[in-house]
């Protein structure tokens, strides 16, 4: 998921902060790719509406299996 999606569906960076209990500062300072924790925590808070993409978390070397 990217940050563009995920703001979209929250509705702004203030409710996105408020609804995962962190500072509005660390949510602006993600960059596009959400961080792999809270993609996760918001996957399951959305239940499953935005999912996680595992290839956004691969190293680049690393080839899918």
């Amino acid at each position: 998921m990217n940050k563009d999606e995920v703001l979209s569906y929250f509705g702004g960076v203030s409710n996105l902060a408020r609804i995962l209990g962190i500072s509005h500062a660390s949510v602006s300072g993600w960059g596009n790719v959400i961080p792999k924790g809270r993609a996760f925590e918001i996957q399951t808070i959305t239940k499953g509406a935005l999912q996680v993409e595992p290839a956004l978390y691969s190293k680049p070397n690393e080839t899918a299996a």
